[in-house]
C-alpha cells in the first residue's frame, strides 16, 4: 500500500502544479479586477500598477502553497509540523488581506454598489416622507381656524340682527371686533391653506427624483456612469427636502396666534346710554378672553408640531467597489466565499498530502529508509562495500563472506558443476566453520 500512494504521489506531482499554477492565475485576474478600482492617475500607470501588483500576489500565492506542500507532508518533528502549521494560517490570513477581498470586489462590486445605491434610495425616501408630514402637519390646524373664525363671524352676525349677546341689536362695537377676529382667522386659514399647494408641488418635484433615481439602480450597464447621474438626483433631491422643511406653516401659525392675543386691543364702548355701553364692554371682556384662549389653543399646537426634530437628509457617499463590498459583505457571503476559495483551496490539497503521507509512514518503518530504495541505490551501496573492503587490510585478506542469496546465485551461475556441492561458510573468529551437504544449503 505504501509503495502505491508513493506511485499516486509521483504521478499527481505535474496536476498538482498545474492546479496550484490555475488557481494562481485565477486570483491574479480577479485580483487585477479589483485593485484597478483602487488606483487613480493615467490609463497606463492605473493598468501597468494593476498588472504588477496581481503578478506579485499569483507568484506569491503559487510559491506558498508550493512550499507547504513539499515541506509540511515531510515534517516529523512536533515542533517543526506546528510551525509549519502557524506558517500555513499567518499565510491564509496575509493571502485574504491582500487577494481574497479583491476577488470579492471583482466578483460582487458591481452588485454592491447597486445596493448601496438601492439602500441610499430608501433613505432619501424615508426623509423625503418625513419633511413632507412635517410640512403638512401644519395643515391640521387648518380646520381648528376656520372654525374659531365661523364662529367670530357667526357670533358677529347674531349680534347685528338679533342682539344675541347685548341684547340690542345693530353693529356696534362688539360686531365691529367679532369681525375683526374673524377676518384675522381667516388670513391665517388662507396662509395655511396656501402653502399646501406649495408643499404638494416639492412633493412631486421629490418624487420625480426618487423615481429617476430608481431607474438607475434597476438600468443594466456599467455602474459608474449610473453612479455619477445618482449623485446629481441626490443632490437635487437634498434640496428639495430642505425646500419642504422650510415651506411649513407651522412657525407662523404660532407668531399668528400669539399676535392675535397681544394685538388685541378692547374698542371703547359706543352705546347710546349707560346701560347698554356697561353690556358692550362686558361683552369685549368675554371676547377678549375667547381671542386669548383661541390663541393659546393654536400656539400650543403649533408647538406640538413644532418640536418635532427637523429632517436631516442623509449625504449620498460614493463608494468605490472594494468599499462597497467591504460594506456590504454580508450581503454577498457566496461572493466572498468564492474569492476565499480562489486562494485557499490549496490548503486541502495540502491536508490531503499530510494525511496520504502519514498513511504511507503507518505501513512502514520509520526506521529504515530501505521501502525508497532502488535499484541504483543498492548497487551503489554493494560498490562501497567493496571499496571500504579493499580500503581495510585485515578485511581485504578474509573472503567474501556470501549472503544466502548471493551463494545460491552463484552456485546457479557455475557452469562447470551440475551436482550440488557443499558450501563452506566463514564464521566469526573464534568459531569453526561448518560443513553442509546435500543439495546447495547455505549457512551463515
Amino acid at each position: 500500500m505504501a509503495r502505491a500512494l508513493r506511485e499516486s504521489i509521483d504521478r499527481l506531482e505535474l496536476t498538482t502544479k498545474v492546479t496550484l499554477a490555475v488557481l494562481a492565475l485565477a486570483s491574479g485576474v480577479y485580483t487585477y479586477l479589483g485593485v484597478r478600482g483602487l488606483l487613480d492617475g493615467s490609463a497606463s500607470i492605473v493598468f501597468f500598477g494593476a498588472i504588477i501588483y496581481s503578478a506579485a500576489v499569483s507568484v506569491g500565492i503559487y510559491a506558498f502553497w508550493t512550499y507547504l506542500m513539499r515541506f509540511l507532508p515531510l515534517m516529523r518533528e512536533r515542533g517543526g509540523r506546528r510551525a509549519l502549521w502557524a506558517a500555513m494560517g499567518i499565510g491564509s490570513i496575509m493571502i485574504v488581506a491582500m487577494s481574497s477581498w479583491l476577488n470579492a470586489a471583482a466578483l460582487a462590486g458591481s452588485a454592491a454598489l447597486e445596493q448601496h445605491l438601492a439602500n441610499t434610495v430608501e433613505d432619501y425616501t424615508q426623509d423625503l416622507d418625513a419633511a413632507h408630514n412635517n410640512a403638512l402637519a401644519a395643515q391640521s390646524l387648518l380646520p381648528d381656524i376656520q372654525m374659531a373664525a365661523e364662529r367670530f363671524s357667526r357670533l358677529a352676525d347674531e349680534e347685528r340682527s338679533s342682539g344675541a349677546l347685548t341684547g340690542t341689536s345693530g353693529s356696534g362695537t362688539v360686531v365691529q371686533l367679532l369681525n375683526q377676529m374673524s377676518q384675522q382667522l381667516r388670513g391665517l386659514a388662507d396662509e395655511v391653506a396656501a402653502s399646501r399647494e406649495r408643499v404638494k408641488s416639492l412633493f412631486d418635484q421629490g418624487s420625480e427624483h426618487l423615481a429617476s433615481m430608481r431607474r438607475l439602480v434597476s438600468a443594466s450597464g456599467p455602474i459608474d456612469p449610473r453612479a455619477n447621474s445618482f449623485a446629481e438626483e441626490a443632490v437635487s433631491l437634498a434640496g428639495v427636502i430642505a425646500s419642504l422643511q422650510q415651506t411649513s406653516v407651522a412657525p407662523a401659525v404660532k407668531r399668528a396666534a400669539e399676535d392675535l392675543s397681544l394685538s388685541f386691543i378692547a374698542p371703547v364702548a359706543d352705546g347710546d346710554d349707560a346701560d347698554l355701553r356697561q353690556r358692550q364692554t362686558a361683552v369685549v371682556g368675554n371676547v377678549a378672553q375667547a381671542v386669548q384662549a383661541q390663541s393659546a389653543a393654536l400656539a400650543t399646537a403649533a408647538d406640538n408640531i413644532l418640536s418635532e426634530p427637523p429632517v436631516q437628509p442623509k449625504r449620498f457617499v460614493p463608494l468605490s467597489t472594494p468599499e462597497a463590498v467591504l460594506l456590504y459583505a454580508s450581503d454577498f457571503l457566496p461572493s466572498w466565499a468564492g474569492a476565499i476559495s480562489i486562494d485557499l483551496l490549496p490548503a486541502v490539497l495540502v491536508l490531503m498530502l499530510v494525511a496520504v503521507h502519514g498513511a504511507i509512514r503507518h505501513h512502514e518503518d520509520p526506521d529504515v529508509d530501505e521501502h525508497a530504495m532502488t535499484a541504483g541505490d543498492m548497487l551503489v551501496a554493494m560498490r562501497l562495500y567493496e571499496r571500504m573492503r579493499a580500503a581495510d587490510p585485515a578485511r581485504a585478506a578474509e573472503p567474501a563472506v556470501l549472503a544466502p542469496a548471493e551463494a545460491t546465485a552463484s552456485a546457479a551461475r557455475d557452469p562447470e558443476t551440475t551436482e550440488p556441492r557443499n558450501i563452506t561458510t566463514l564464521t566469526p573468529k573464534g568459531g569453526a566453520p561448518s560443513q553442509h551437504g546435500g543439495h546447495g544449503n547455505v549457512s551463515s
